[in-house]
């Protein structure tokens, strides 16, 4: 990225500085960086806000910390004074975007676009201080643009440009089909900036070619073009994949205060800066200045313990934090939590794989028989041993590894 010292001969301002500073962390590109520049000085010296959106399409109810990426750069822009515009797709949700795609998405339902919305809307809040969010819906004025409208839109780019796109260009060349209706995905999410007279557009790497589009109808409808800040997918759990519920790699932002502050204590070492530079609010400085301290011999644990504070605080709430941090340092030690799920079984004597299976502490009788094959499985805290074993009637409790438990009652 290049470095940018000053915009139309004028020195940067500490204000701008820091500004340009919180836009370029822990981002994959900010284009063109000197118009970005040219912005926040018009906005220092008006006082005017700057417009940032950044689109979401509620295709499904729930959303996991690789969403919050974005979010969390939107809330840094947010806390500097700029308006920041959350724009749900629910007129955009209905063509479905064919990003990263190899075969036509299917489009959801009315039904369906406006329950996700609603849940998407509380989400949101978890991270940006809704407030001061100005959300939209971009049915507002796509519904009004009627099929003439949208003709004249769609006069505006050409095909060619359109099959550069990387995933219609493979598509294409595997003779892989397109619908028309896919084409009409980013032209309508260009004309979303047009109509929100965005200055800047937020999206994941992915979304690169339809953030440009923005840029493209903005300036075919006479508007200043929006600048465009792409954020890097972030790694899941695995730290290899992208953070993906495909992958079984997420932590959902809704998951329990306990199951959150736990898997984020799992991660690697590594793998904890990267999400401090991407999902932490901490400072810049105070990040190096942690990270320094870990460098000359502060057990990593200690900055892992903090980020899954800041975290389950931010979606669950400080006492919640408190009580997670509680709960994990009682289950390290051996303890048994106060809160364990409780079942009731029957079928006894049932064999210690079917019986963790029913219990829900394993996925598979296979899985649960590994599981007790390397140690990982107590009852009533005696290591079971034996694959073969079969429990009678009674109440005990279970225990898989250090953190899944459950009080059964077998009959």
């Amino acid at each position: 990225m290049t470095d940018v010292t000053h915009s139309a001969d004028r020195p940067l301002s500490d204000a701008v500085r820091e500004a340009l500073a919180i836009s370029r962390r822990g981002v994959a590109d900010l284009l063109p960086e000197a118009e970005w520049v040219a912005k926040l000085q018009r906005s220092e010296a008006s006082g005017q806000p700057l417009r940032i959106k950044f689109g979401l399409d509620p295709t499904a109810p729930d959303l996991h910390l690789g969403h919050t990426v974005v979010f969390t750069k939107m809330r840094q822009l947010q806390d500097l004074g700029h308006t920041v515009i959350a724009l749900i797709g629910d007129f955009t949700s209905t063509i479905g975007d064919p990003s990263g795609r190899n075969s036509t998405r299917p489009p959801l339902t009315r039904e369906q676009i406006e329950a996700n919305a609603r849940t998407y809307f509380d989400q949101i809040g978890l991270v940006l201080d809704i407030a001061r969010t100005e959300v939209r819906y971009n049915s507002e004025w796509s519904d009004a643009l009627g099929a003439r409208g949208m003709i004249a839109l769609a006069s505006r780019y050409t095909v060619a440009r359109m099959l550069e796109r990387e995933d219609f260009t493979r598509r294409f060349a595997s003779q892989t089909p397109i619908s028309v209706h896919e084409f009409l995905y980013p032209l309508m999410q260009g004309y979303d900036s047009v109509a929100l007279n965005s200055d800047l557009e937020l999206g994941g790497t992915d979304q690169t070619f339809n953030l440009l589009m923005g840029r493209h109808m903005q300036q075919e409808h006479g508007q200043a073009p929006q600048c465009i800040l792409t954020m890097p997918l972030l790694e899941g759990l695995d730290g290899v994949e992208k953070m993906s519920k495909s992958k079984g790699n997420t932590i959902g932002i809704t998951e329990p205060a306990n199951t959150m502050y736990a898997k984020v204590l799992s991660i690697s070492d590594t793998l904890m800066w990267r999400w401090y530079e991407l999902l932490s609010q901490r400072g810049l400085d105070e990040i190096a200045r942690l990270r320094a301290e870990v460098a000359g011999g502060r057990n990593p644990k200690d900055a892992k313990v903090l980020l899954a504070r800041e975290i389950t605080t931010r979606f669950h709430g400080a006492a919640a934090a408190n009580a997670a941090q509680a709960d994990f340092a009682l289950r390290a030690q051996g303890g048994i939590p106060d809160d364990i799920p409780e079942v009731a079984l029957g079928g006894a004597p049932l064999g210690i794989g079917a019986l963790l299976k029913a219990a829900g502490l394993a996925p598979s009788t296979s899985e649960a028989l590994r599981l007790v094959e390397q140690g990982g499985v107590r009852i009533d805290g005696a290591a079971v041993s034996d694959k073969g074993l079969k429990v009678g009637p009674g109440t005990l409790t279970l225990q898989v590894g250090k953190r899944k438990f459950a009080k059964v009652t077998l009959s």
